[in-house]
């Protein structure tokens, strides 16, 4: 494809993200499937571009203002992420000198605003909460993409025996030092045409999310609800860590989430899994459960905040209202599943959230209104679960995940068991 052709595709790609009313990852992938010719080579550098300048906006924003022409072909050429030799053609001679006038610039030099590329409302209780180097080393993080992880099905095979399969299928991995399930794989492959895929034996999980997994800790022939179950990611982390046996319940407001859980399930193996749409947190389903359900997780509906390495555009698209709003339904949902659990039973609360206002606030509303609901420290149950190196993921009580430190999204979760 003729570099200017790609560059205008790159500018009309951006024009629709940079509307913020829809998810960015769903916008690139109508755009791709509206434009099939597409090889390879030219996804990568439209998506990259796109996604450079969601994480970096008000950076390049301010660097594209000393050009012309349109704010997004200026934006495309600051953030281009692909070869710089392709696109030599497509540029004016104007066009080349500007560049070349913004790489002198020292961005060291530049505002923080302009460095850490954050709302003021996210920024301010970040660097409150971590202080000035740890706020820089977690900006720095956020502006860089997410490792590809995977999560080996214990039902189809050993860790060992995943790592040699995808090895055969020319992919490079190796284990996370955290979860016992989990692979890092190198570069991004096109992993669904891999049969090490196609047929169960690996499914595409962050590491934090399958230890909130590990830390429900399901047994054999225990009923279990994953409350806010999705695309069923955690859903079938637990189904596995079940041996297939119980009862697994994936409740989800969302018809159309669940859906995405249809072939990952068939995929898995898994017929102790129960998917079922509800219409809000005190929907009858639910009600006839109470008191006889050993383990639940909430996984509650959050800001997401903890994924912007994934999904950047995130914080342009959310406020500080929102949160406040989030925080009701959060306690709501709390709430009544924790009505769910049998004496003995465990409850966890989880986000990918990096907020305090969505993790340890509602947690300790949680525990001080439930007397009959004994916290447990965190790092206990991980080690009981083989979790190597618990202390590095936890803060007091909980479990708490830092893209900087464990180089997982942002996850927060609290453990409570219900006195016998």
């Amino acid at each position: 494809m003729h570099p200017n052709a790609l560059l205008e595709m790159s500018c009309e790609l951006l024009r629709a993200v940079l509307k913020f009313d829809a998810p960015a990852d769903g916008l690139v992938s109508a755009f791709f499937r509206k434009n099939k010719q597409l090889g390879q080579r030219e996804r990568h550098a439209l998506a990259e571009t796109t996604y450079a300048v969601l994480r970096q906006r008000l950076l390049l924003q301010h660097l594209a203002q000393s050009g012309s022409g349109p704010m997004e072909r200026r934006l495309a050429l600051l953030a281009w992420a692909g070869s710089r030799d392709f696109l030599r053609p497509a540029l004016s001679a104007q066009e080349q000198q500007w560049l070349a006038e913004i790489e002198t610039i020292d961005r060291s030099t530049l505002a923080p605003k302009l460095r850490h590329n954050l709302p003021d409302w996210l920024a301010e209780p970040l660097l409150q909460r971590l202080g000035e180097d740890q706020f820089w080393a977690l900006a720095s993080a956020m502006n860089e993409g997410a490792p590809l992880d995977l999560r080996v099905n214990a039902l189809k095979a050993k860790r060992e025996e995943a790592l040699l399969a995808l090895k055969t299928a020319g992919i490079t991995a190796e284990p996370t030092p955290f979860s016992p399930w989990g692979l890092r794989v190198q570069g991004k492959p096109a992993l669904s045409k891999q049969e090490v895929f196609t047929n169960g034996t690996v499914e595409v999980q962050d590491e934090g999310s399958q230890l909130l997994a590990l830390l429900l800790d399901p047994k054999r022939s225990e009923m279990v609800v994953d409350f806010c179950a999705g695309a069923g990611g955690k859903t079938l982390a637990l189904g596995a860590a079940m041996r297939n046996t119980g009862r697994l319940y994936a409740f989800d407001v969302s018809g159309h989430r669940l859906e995405k859980l249809k072939p990952r399930l068939a995929r898995s193996g898994l017929s102790n899994v129960y998917p079922a749409q509800i219409s809000h947190e005190r929907d009858d389903r639910i009600k006839r459960l109470t008191g006889k359900i050993d383990r639940v997780l909430v996984d509650a509906p959050c800001s997401g905040l903890g994924t912007l390495r994934r999904n950047p555009d995130l914080k342009w698209r959310q406020t500080a209202q929102a949160v406040e709003e989030l925080q009701v339904k959060q306690a709501a949902i709390l709430e009544s599943a924790a009505r769910m659990l049998k004496p003995g039973g465990r409850l966890v609360y989880a986000t990918c959230s990096l907020l305090n206002a969505e993790n340890e606030v509602i947690a300790e509303a949680f525990s001080a209104k439930h007397p009959e609901f004994t916290a447990l420290p965190a790092v206990e149950v991980l080690e009981r679960a083989h979790v190597d190196r618990a202390a590095e993921l936890c803060e007091g009580a909980y479990l708490r995940l830092w893209p900087q430190r464990q180089q997982t999204d942002g996850f927060f979760a609290a453990v409570w068991e219900r006195r016998a």
